[in-house]
């Protein structure tokens, strides 16, 4: 009767880890494929960390209604493909979820991304970096050598993924957010060893999407800029959105437009009076969560998209 019980409480444990990846996405199913970011352990890496895990509780907040998979302890970052369904325009876009350098939305703020962009035709590359205290950069540089260790990636592999190595940008949500302006201003030289030819190829983004974005102004600088995200005229083409109330700071994009506008870097700007913070794609009666037609809208504008 015991063995009986046992066998129940299995079998109702992992239909209930397989019924949480049907909602969430996380893990991704089998059909997609996903790589390891390092051949071996990651730079700087310690061993022995805690075990990869859902860290999230029932106190945590839902957004429009639903709840997400904040993702801690994440040691072994990976890139996950999703491919473009229906027409491929050959346009890939690598994907940073959000979450303070902390944990990761990666349903919310990743694979709930790639559901729509790869709707839209457009490739998408899911990156898990690791976390947590892995950013911002220069506090730690981790994050941001995972990022650029997964451009060079996605560009070795661009062929057999069916993607255009010219056409392949970024986006990221607050922590990612700013990774992103991290790694737009930061792609000239590798913060790590070189391992293999991957790592020769170009990690600058050809075109980059901020949402919601943290660490891009000090709120204990009087919202200064930070000086160690400097944008030059080889910064990629940009997109940025924020609501007016998040409480993150709307400066955070406003200071980041500035500066992409000194550099003479083409960017749009989109603040909203009103959404807050951390709402990904979840659509609710606000305006802000209308973000993604205006992104597919630019990039037909900047030809990464066939004209319309």
């Amino acid at each position: 009767m015991r063995r009986n019980r046992l066998v129940v409480l299995f079998a109702a444990a992992a239909l209930s880890t397989s019924l949480s990846a049907q909602v969430s996405g996380w893990p991704p199913a089998p059909s997609h494929l996903t790589i390891p970011v390092w051949p071996g352990i990651a730079p700087g890496a310690s061993v022995n960390q805690p075990a990869e895990a859902d860290t999230t509780s029932p106190k945590d907040n839902l957004i429009a209604g639903k709840p997400l998979v904040r993702l801690g302890n994440v040691a072994t970052p990976t890139l996950t493909l999703y491919a473009a369904k229906g027409n491929n325009s050959g346009a890939a876009v690598v994907v940073f979820p959000g979450g303070g350098y902390n944990i990761l939305a990666i349903d919310l703020e990743g694979t709930e991304v790639c559901d729509w962009l790869t709707s839209a035709g457009i490739n998408c590359v899911l990156l898990k970096y690791r976390v947590p205290n892995t950013g911002p950069y220069p506090k730690s540089a981790a994050a941001l050598q995972d990022a650029q260790r997964a451009m060079g990636l996605v560009r070795e592999h661009a062929t057999e993924w069916g993607i255009d190595p010219k056409r392949v940008g970024v986006l990221g949500f607050s922590a990612g957010g700013h990774l992103v302006a991290a790694l737009s201003t930061h792609f000239e030289q590798r913060l790590y060893d070189l391992i293999d030819a991957a790592d020769k190829l170009s990690c600058r983004p050809d075109f980059a999407v901020v949402v919601y974005p943290g660490y891009l102004a000090l709120a204990d600088k009087n919202f200064a800029p930070n000086a160690d995200i400097n944008p030059t005229a080889g910064t990629p083409p940009t997109f940025i959105v924020q609501a007016e109330d998040d409480p993150v700071h709307v400066e955070n994009a406003v200071v980041y437009f500035l500066a992409l506008k000194n550099a003479k870097v083409p960017a749009e700007l989109h603040v909203y009076a009103q959404g807050g913070h951390g709402y990904g794609l979840r659509r609710t009666a606000l305006p802000v969560t209308t973000w993604p037609q205006g992104v597919e809208t630019w990039l037909h504008t900047i030809g990464i998209l066939p004209a319309q």
